[in-house]
Protein backbone atom coordinates (compact mmCIF):
# COMPACT_ATOMS: atom_id res chain seq x y z
CA UNK A 1 0.00 0.00 0.00
CA UNK A 2 1.35 3.40 -0.99
CA UNK A 3 1.89 6.40 1.23
CA UNK A 4 -0.53 9.32 1.58
CA UNK A 5 0.52 12.71 0.27
CA UNK A 6 -0.91 16.23 0.45
CA UNK A 7 -0.08 18.49 -2.50
CA UNK A 8 -0.37 22.22 -1.87
CA UNK A 9 -0.28 25.12 -4.28
CA UNK A 10 1.14 28.19 -2.48
CA UNK A 11 -0.04 31.50 -3.99
CA UNK A 12 -3.70 32.05 -3.15
CA UNK A 13 -3.94 28.64 -1.49
CA UNK A 14 -1.51 28.92 1.41
CA UNK A 15 -0.02 32.39 0.99
CA UNK A 16 -2.59 35.19 0.84
CA UNK A 17 -1.01 36.83 -2.20
CA UNK A 18 1.83 36.08 -4.60
CA UNK A 19 5.38 35.34 -3.41
CA UNK A 20 6.68 36.54 -6.76
CA UNK A 21 4.93 39.92 -6.40
CA UNK A 22 6.27 40.31 -2.85
CA UNK A 23 9.78 39.56 -4.09
CA UNK A 24 9.36 42.06 -6.93
CA UNK A 25 8.41 44.73 -4.37
CA UNK A 26 11.48 43.93 -2.25
CA UNK A 27 13.77 44.22 -5.27
CA UNK A 28 12.31 47.67 -5.92
CA UNK A 29 12.51 48.68 -2.24
CA UNK A 30 16.24 47.91 -2.09
CA UNK A 31 16.88 49.69 -5.43
CA UNK A 32 18.08 46.47 -7.02
CA UNK A 33 15.72 47.03 -9.94
CA UNK A 34 14.14 50.23 -11.24
CA UNK A 35 10.60 50.88 -9.97
CA UNK A 36 9.86 52.71 -13.23
CA UNK A 37 9.18 49.34 -14.87
CA UNK A 38 6.36 48.66 -12.40
CA UNK A 39 4.67 52.04 -12.89
CA UNK A 40 5.05 52.02 -16.67
CA UNK A 41 3.94 48.46 -17.35
CA UNK A 42 2.07 46.92 -14.41
CA UNK A 43 0.33 49.66 -12.48
CA UNK A 44 -2.70 49.98 -14.78
CA UNK A 45 -3.31 46.23 -14.82
CA UNK A 46 -3.01 46.12 -11.04
CA UNK A 47 -5.43 49.02 -10.62
CA UNK A 48 -7.98 47.29 -12.86
CA UNK A 49 -7.73 44.17 -10.71
CA UNK A 50 -7.81 46.16 -7.47
CA UNK A 51 -11.07 47.80 -8.58
CA UNK A 52 -12.41 44.38 -9.68
CA UNK A 53 -12.62 45.64 -13.26
CA UNK A 54 -9.96 43.26 -14.57
CA UNK A 55 -8.81 39.69 -14.15
CA UNK A 56 -6.24 38.68 -11.54
CA UNK A 57 -4.67 36.18 -13.96
CA UNK A 58 -4.06 39.01 -16.48
CA UNK A 59 -2.35 41.02 -13.76
CA UNK A 60 -0.16 38.10 -12.69
CA UNK A 61 0.76 37.18 -16.28
CA UNK A 62 1.93 40.74 -16.96
CA UNK A 63 3.81 40.93 -13.66
CA UNK A 64 5.48 37.56 -14.31
CA UNK A 65 6.79 38.67 -17.72
CA UNK A 66 8.06 41.93 -16.24
CA UNK A 67 9.56 40.17 -13.23
CA UNK A 68 11.53 37.71 -15.38
CA UNK A 69 12.87 40.49 -17.62
CA UNK A 70 13.82 42.59 -14.59
CA UNK A 71 15.82 39.75 -13.04
CA UNK A 72 17.98 39.01 -16.08
CA UNK A 73 21.64 39.41 -15.20
CA UNK A 74 21.03 39.87 -11.48
CA UNK A 75 23.51 38.23 -9.13
CA UNK A 76 22.11 35.30 -7.16
CA UNK A 77 23.37 36.89 -3.93
CA UNK A 78 20.97 39.84 -4.40
CA UNK A 79 18.11 37.52 -5.24
CA UNK A 80 18.80 35.32 -2.19
CA UNK A 81 19.02 38.34 0.11
CA UNK A 82 15.67 39.76 -1.00
CA UNK A 83 14.10 36.28 -0.95
CA UNK A 84 15.16 35.92 2.68
CA UNK A 85 13.48 39.25 3.42
CA UNK A 86 10.22 38.07 1.85
CA UNK A 87 10.18 34.91 3.98
CA UNK A 88 11.22 36.71 7.17
CA UNK A 89 8.55 39.40 6.83
CA UNK A 90 5.73 37.74 4.89
CA UNK A 91 5.84 33.95 5.35
CA UNK A 92 3.26 34.04 8.16
CA UNK A 93 0.73 35.85 5.94
CA UNK A 94 -1.12 32.64 5.18
CA UNK A 95 -4.64 31.29 5.37
CA UNK A 96 -5.57 29.85 8.74
CA UNK A 97 -7.33 26.87 7.15
CA UNK A 98 -4.39 25.86 4.97
CA UNK A 99 -1.86 26.27 7.76
CA UNK A 100 -3.94 24.01 9.99
CA UNK A 101 -4.22 21.41 7.23
CA UNK A 102 -0.45 21.34 6.73
CA UNK A 103 -0.03 20.69 10.45
CA UNK A 104 -2.70 17.97 10.38
CA UNK A 105 -1.04 16.18 7.47
CA UNK A 106 2.42 16.36 9.05
CA UNK A 107 1.06 15.16 12.41
CA UNK A 108 -0.45 12.15 10.61
CA UNK A 109 2.80 11.24 8.89
CA UNK A 110 1.70 12.24 5.40
CA UNK A 111 4.12 13.46 2.75
CA UNK A 112 3.43 17.19 2.40
CA UNK A 113 4.53 18.67 -0.91
CA UNK A 114 4.42 22.21 -2.32
CA UNK A 115 3.81 22.46 -6.07
CA UNK A 116 3.86 26.12 -7.07
CA UNK A 117 4.38 28.36 -10.06
CA UNK A 118 6.43 30.76 -7.92
CA UNK A 119 10.24 30.84 -8.37
CA UNK A 120 11.92 27.74 -6.99
CA UNK A 121 14.22 29.80 -4.74
CA UNK A 122 11.15 31.25 -2.98
CA UNK A 123 9.27 27.93 -2.87
CA UNK A 124 12.33 26.25 -1.33
CA UNK A 125 12.50 28.80 1.49
CA UNK A 126 8.74 28.54 2.10
CA UNK A 127 9.04 24.74 2.25
CA UNK A 128 11.83 25.02 4.81
CA UNK A 129 9.74 27.46 6.86
CA UNK A 130 6.86 24.99 7.13
CA UNK A 131 8.98 21.79 7.39
CA UNK A 132 7.58 20.41 4.13
CA UNK A 133 8.65 17.00 2.80
CA UNK A 134 9.41 18.16 -0.75
CA UNK A 135 8.62 20.91 -3.23
CA UNK A 136 8.49 21.84 -6.90
CA UNK A 137 8.57 25.41 -8.22
CA UNK A 138 9.32 27.20 -11.48
CA UNK A 139 13.04 26.73 -12.06
CA UNK A 140 14.95 29.97 -12.67
CA UNK A 141 18.16 29.11 -14.50
CA UNK A 142 21.42 30.71 -13.35
CA UNK A 143 24.80 30.71 -15.11
CA UNK A 144 27.97 32.07 -13.50
CA UNK A 145 25.78 33.07 -10.53
CA UNK A 146 23.57 35.34 -12.66
CA UNK A 147 19.99 34.79 -13.84
CA UNK A 148 19.89 33.96 -17.56
CA UNK A 149 16.23 34.78 -18.22
CA UNK A 150 15.35 31.12 -18.77
CA UNK A 151 12.46 29.75 -16.72
CA UNK A 152 11.23 26.15 -16.62
CA UNK A 153 7.60 26.73 -15.58
CA UNK A 154 5.54 25.04 -12.88
CA UNK A 155 2.39 27.17 -13.17
CA UNK A 156 0.34 25.15 -15.67
CA UNK A 157 -1.61 21.92 -15.31
CA UNK A 158 0.70 19.93 -17.59
CA UNK A 159 3.83 20.81 -15.59
CA UNK A 160 2.14 20.09 -12.26
CA UNK A 161 0.84 16.78 -13.59
CA UNK A 162 4.35 15.73 -14.63
CA UNK A 163 5.70 16.74 -11.22
CA UNK A 164 3.11 14.57 -9.49
CA UNK A 165 4.14 11.57 -11.62
CA UNK A 166 7.76 12.03 -10.50
CA UNK A 167 6.76 12.40 -6.84
CA UNK A 168 4.50 9.32 -6.93
CA UNK A 169 7.46 7.24 -8.05
CA UNK A 170 9.88 8.89 -5.62
CA UNK A 171 7.73 8.38 -2.51
CA UNK A 172 5.54 5.41 -3.55
CA UNK A 173 2.36 7.47 -3.16
CA UNK A 174 -1.24 6.25 -3.21
CA UNK A 175 -3.08 9.03 -5.04
CA UNK A 176 -6.51 7.59 -4.26
CA UNK A 177 -5.85 8.21 -0.57
CA UNK A 178 -4.03 11.51 -1.12
CA UNK A 179 -5.09 15.17 -0.97
CA UNK A 180 -4.58 18.24 -3.15
CA UNK A 181 -5.22 21.91 -2.42
CA UNK A 182 -5.46 24.59 -5.11
CA UNK A 183 -7.19 27.83 -6.06
CA UNK A 184 -6.83 28.36 -9.83
CA UNK A 185 -7.39 26.41 -13.03
CA UNK A 186 -3.65 25.68 -13.15
CA UNK A 187 -4.35 23.30 -10.25
CA UNK A 188 -7.17 21.38 -11.98
CA UNK A 189 -5.10 18.33 -12.94
CA UNK A 190 -3.61 18.19 -9.45
CA UNK A 191 -7.15 18.08 -8.02
CA UNK A 192 -8.22 15.43 -10.53
CA UNK A 193 -5.33 13.14 -9.63
CA UNK A 194 -6.24 12.61 -5.96
CA UNK A 195 -9.08 11.05 -4.02
CA UNK A 196 -9.47 14.09 -1.78
CA UNK A 197 -9.44 17.37 -3.78
CA UNK A 198 -9.89 20.67 -1.93
CA UNK A 199 -10.42 24.00 -3.68
CA UNK A 200 -9.64 26.90 -1.38
CA UNK A 201 -10.88 30.34 -2.42
CA UNK A 202 -11.30 29.05 -5.98
CA UNK A 203 -11.33 31.39 -8.94
CA UNK A 204 -14.42 31.58 -11.13
CA UNK A 205 -12.71 29.56 -13.86
CA UNK A 206 -11.69 26.76 -11.49
CA UNK A 207 -15.15 26.61 -9.89
CA UNK A 208 -16.81 26.31 -13.28
CA UNK A 209 -14.44 23.52 -14.36
CA UNK A 210 -15.07 21.64 -11.12
CA UNK A 211 -18.82 21.78 -11.69
CA UNK A 212 -18.45 20.67 -15.31
CA UNK A 213 -16.44 17.61 -14.24
CA UNK A 214 -18.79 14.88 -12.98
CA UNK A 215 -16.22 13.33 -10.63
CA UNK A 216 -14.78 16.57 -9.26
CA UNK A 217 -18.25 18.00 -8.70
CA UNK A 218 -18.97 15.09 -6.36
CA UNK A 219 -15.62 14.81 -4.58
CA UNK A 220 -14.22 18.34 -4.29
CA UNK A 221 -14.46 20.11 -0.96
CA UNK A 222 -14.78 23.85 -1.49
CA UNK A 223 -13.35 26.12 1.21
CA UNK A 224 -13.68 29.90 1.36
CA UNK A 225 -11.83 31.83 4.04
CA UNK A 226 -12.77 35.44 4.65
CA UNK A 227 -11.54 37.51 7.60
CA UNK A 228 -11.72 35.14 10.59
CA UNK A 229 -14.40 32.79 9.24
CA UNK A 230 -13.90 29.61 7.21
CA UNK A 231 -16.82 28.50 5.03
CA UNK A 232 -17.24 24.99 3.65
CA UNK A 233 -19.52 24.96 0.59
CA UNK A 234 -21.59 21.99 -0.52
CA UNK A 235 -19.85 20.64 -3.67
CA UNK A 236 -23.13 19.13 -4.89
CA UNK A 237 -24.68 22.56 -5.43
CA UNK A 238 -24.78 23.28 -9.16
CA UNK A 239 -23.16 26.58 -10.09
CA UNK A 240 -23.67 28.45 -13.34
CA UNK A 241 -21.50 31.11 -14.90
CA UNK A 242 -24.14 33.82 -14.46
CA UNK A 243 -24.25 33.07 -10.74
CA UNK A 244 -20.57 33.90 -10.22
Amino acid sequence: MGKIAAFFDIDGTLYRDSLMVEHFKKLIKYDIIDQKAWFEHARDTFMDWDKRQGHYDDYLDEICDLYVKSLIGLDKTCIDFTSDQVIALKAERVYKYTRSRIKWHLDNGHKVIFISGSPDFLVKKMAEKYNITDYRGSIYVFKDNAFTGEVIPMWDSVSKNKAIDELVEKYNLDLNQSYAYGDTNGDINMLRRVGNPIAINPTKELLLHINQDETLAKTTKIIVERKDIIYSLDPSVKLYENDL
